[in-house]
Formats: structure tokens, sequence, C-alpha cells
């Protein structure tokens, strides 16, 4: 009887373990397969009138990461009167993806 319960709290315990480490897994496959998309949503979300078309562009640009791809995705952005603060996250975010 002692055994068995032993046996039932193991499988129990690798059970639990085995779940919170696909968790985990399963939570980071989104971020790692994204796109600008989460750029274009950000911006859309925080000024929901900024033009579609040099969001979606400054975004795809945005992608490429390093300086001058945020600094042009950055330019695009202030150019449609996106906030400053939005336009720079939302550039961090596109290169990040």
């Amino acid at each position: 009887m002692l055994i068995t319960v032993k046996l039932v709290r193991r499988v129990a315990s690798v059970g639990c373990a085995l779940a919170l480490a696909l968790g985990g897994a399963v939570a980071l496959a989104p971020a790692a397969s994204a796109t600008p998309q989460g750029c274009f949503y950000y911006v859309l979300e925080h000024k929901p009138d900024a033009d579609t078309q040099v969001t979606q562009d400054a975004c795809e640009i945005g992608a490429a990461g390093g300086k001058e791809a945020f600094q042009s995705c950055y330019h695009l952005l202030r150019e449609d009167y996106v906030p400053a603060v939005i336009a720079g996250n939302a550039c961090r975010k596109a290169a990040q993806e």
C-alpha cells in the first residue's frame, strides 16, 4: 500500500512538472513566430486614426532590426503624426518579433 502511494505521488509530480514545462514552451511559441503585425496593432490601438498603409510600411521596415530600420520606421510613423512614444515602442516591437 505504501509503495502504491509513493508511486502515485511520483507520477503526479512528474506529470505536473511536464505540464508546466510544456505550458511555458507553448506560451513562448507565439512570440517566436510573430510578425510586424504586433507593431501595426500597437500603433492602431494607441492611435486609431493613423494611416494604416503608412503604419504597415513602417512596421515592415522596422522588422528588419538595427538602428537604420528603427529610424526609418520611427520617421515614417512620426510623419503620420503618431506620437513619439508610441512610434518608438511600435518600432522596437517590430524589431523584436
